[in-house]
C-alpha cells in the first residue's frame, strides 16, 4: 500500500463520545490478524451470546410453555423476556407484536402467505425496489402468480438509493402492498423509511421494511417509522442462526390466518373443528428455537451496552476510510452512496471478484463475493458480481489496512 494510502485511513477511528470501539476480544471466534469483513453475510458471535446459549443448553434447558415444573416455568420466563427485549429494542408497542421465526426470509413469506396470499386479488400490484434481496422479491413473486398480482419495480437514484421521488409518481391505488429493504445488503445505502411509509399509506398501501442490515447499524423505532411490517433475522445482530423477528401491527396480526398447523398454535382442538391462539402464539407452531431466542436476546443486550449511536459511528468511519483508500486505485470501482451503512462493494477491472475473494483469503481477509442474493441489482449495475466487505464492532484500522493491502496484491497479480 502507497504511503498516500497509508495515510488515507483515520487513527482511532472518531467515535460518538470520543473513542473508538475495541471489541474484538469479546469475539472468541477471530484470532489475531484475521480480518472478518463479512458481517453482512453473519455476524460473529461475541462471548456473552456463546455464555448465553451454553447455559441454556447445559444448565436451565427446559421446554417452554408446557410444563408445570419450575425449570420449565423458568425458561417460558426466559423465552417471554426475550420477546419483550426484542419489542423495546425495536420500538414495538407491545411483546404480542413480535413473532418468532427461523430468519427474515421465514418472516417475509408469513407475511406473503398468509397477509397478500389473502388480501390481495387479481388486478392488485405490489411494489419492490431494485436493490432487493431475493428473499424480499421471489415470496412476493410466487403470491403474484397465484393470485394474479402484477410487480413494479422501483429504480435507483444515480447515487444507488431507492428512488422515492420515483415512488411518490410510480405509486397508485392499486399498489396494496409495498415491501422495500432498510438498509441495501449490497450497497449499504439506507432507506428513508419515514418517507417510503407516508407514500405507501399515501395510497392505502401497506408497507414491509426488511431489516436485516439496519438494526444491527442504526436505531429502529417501527411506531415511529409507521410501517406495517418489519422483519429481520438474528444471526446478522451477533445473534445466533435459525432465529428471526415478524413484526406487525396488531390489527394485521389478528387478521392473519396461521402460517402453520401444530402444537402450540392451538386454542381447542376436535376432528370437528380447531380453534387458534391469538397472535403471537398463533404463528409459533411447534415446539420453538428457545435457546435462539435467549441467544437474540443476549445479543440485544450486547449491542446495546455499545449503543447503535456508536456502533454507526463506528462503522461510518470506516466506511469512509475505504472508501478514500480504494478510491486511490484507479482500477477499483466503488458502489453504493459515500454514507453507506457499514458495506462497500467494489470491482476491479479485468478481475473476477471471486479472484479477489481468493487472494484475499490468502491475506486473511474475509469478504464477500457474488451477486449477494441481488442478482437483479448486479443486472441493474451492469456486472456479474462485486466484492463486498462489511464491518461489524469487531473491525478497527488494521482490517481496513489489510484489506487495502490485499487489493493491491490482487492489482499487482492481474495488472
Amino acid at each position: 500500500m502507497s504511503a498516500a494510502l497509508h495515510q488515507a485511513l483515520p487513527r482511532p477511528l472518531p467515535q460518538a463520545g470520543g473513542e473508538a470501539l475495541d471489541r474484538v476480544s469479546d469475539f472468541p471466534a477471530i484470532p489475531e490478524g484475521w480480518a472478518y469483513l463479512d458481517t453482512a453475510a453473519t455476524a460473529q458471535k461475541p462471548q456473552a451470546v456463546v455464555d448465553a446459549i451454553t447455559r441454556a443448553y447445559g444448565e436451565t434447558y427446559a421446554t417452554v410453555h408446557r410444563g408445570v415444573y419450575q425449570r420449565s416455568a423458568d425458561m417460558t420466563v426466559a423465552y417471554e423476556a426475550a420477546r419483550k427485549a426484542v419489542a423495546r429494542f425495536i420500538g414495538a408497542g407491545s411483546p404480542d407484536e413480535i413473532v418468532f421465526v427461523r430468519g427474515a426470509t421465514e418472516a417475509i413469506n408469513l407475511v406473503a402467505q398468509c397477509w397478500a396470499g389473502t388480501q390481495l386479488k387479481a388486478g392488485d400490484r405490489i411494489l419492490l425496489s431494485m436493490l432487493e434481496h431475493h428473499s424480499n422479491i421471489v415470496p412476493w413473486q410466487m403470491i403474484a402468480a397465484a393470485r394474479g398480482v402484477a410487480i413494479d419495480v422501483l429504480p435507483l437514484t444515480p447515487d444507488h438509493r431507492i428512488d422515492l421521488d420515483s415512488m411518490e409518481r410510480m405509486i397508485t391505488p392499486a399498489h396494496k402492498l409495498v415491501a422495500l429493504g432498510h438498509v441495501s445488503n449490497v450497497l449499504g445505502s439506507v432507506l428513508d423509511a419515514k418517507r417510503a411509509t407516508d407514500i405507501a399509506h399515501s395510497v392505502g398501501a401497506k408497507i414491509l421494511l426488511d431489516g436485516c442490515q439496519s438494526v444491527p447499524r442504526i436505531a429502529v423505532d417501527v411506531q415511529a417509522i409507521g410501517c406495517d411490517f418489519y422483519v429481520f433475522s438474528g444471526h446478522k445482530l451477533y445473534g445466533p442462526t435459525g432465529i428471526g423477528v415478524l413484526w406487525a401491527k396488531p390489527e394485521l396480526l389478528e387478521a392473519m390466518p396461521p402460517y402453520q398447523g401444530g402444537g402450540s398454535m392451538i386454542d381447542k382442538v376436535s376432528f370437528a373443528k380447531t380453534t387458534y391462539a391469538p397472535p403471537p402464539g398463533r404463528f409459533e407452531a411447534g415446539t420453538p428455537h428457545i435457546v435462539g431466542a435467549l441467544g437474540l436476546h443476549a445479543a440485544i443486550d450486547y449491542v446495546e451496552s455499545i449503543g447503535l449511536g456508536a456502533i454507526h459511528a463506528h462503522e461510518t468511519a470506516l466506511v469512509t476510510a475505504t472508501r478514500e483508500a480504494l478510491s486511490g486505485i484507479n482500477s477499483v470501482r466503488l458502489y453504493g452512496p459515500a454514507d453507506s451503512a457499514g458495506i462497500v462493494s467494489f470491482t476491479i477491472e479485468g478481475v473476477h471478484p471471486h479472484d479477489i475473494g481468493t487472494i484475499l483469503d490468502e491475506e486473511r481477509v474475509a469478504i464477500r463475493a457474488g451477486h449477494h442474493c441481488a442478482q437483479p441489482l448486479m443486472e441493474a449495475l451492469g456486472v456479474e458480481a462485486t466484492a463486498r466487505a462489511s464491518f461489524g464492532v469487531y473491525n478497527g484500522p488494521a482490517d481496513v489496512d489489510a484489506l487495502v493491502r490485499g487489493i493491491a496484491r490482487v492489482t499487482r497479480i492481474f495488472g
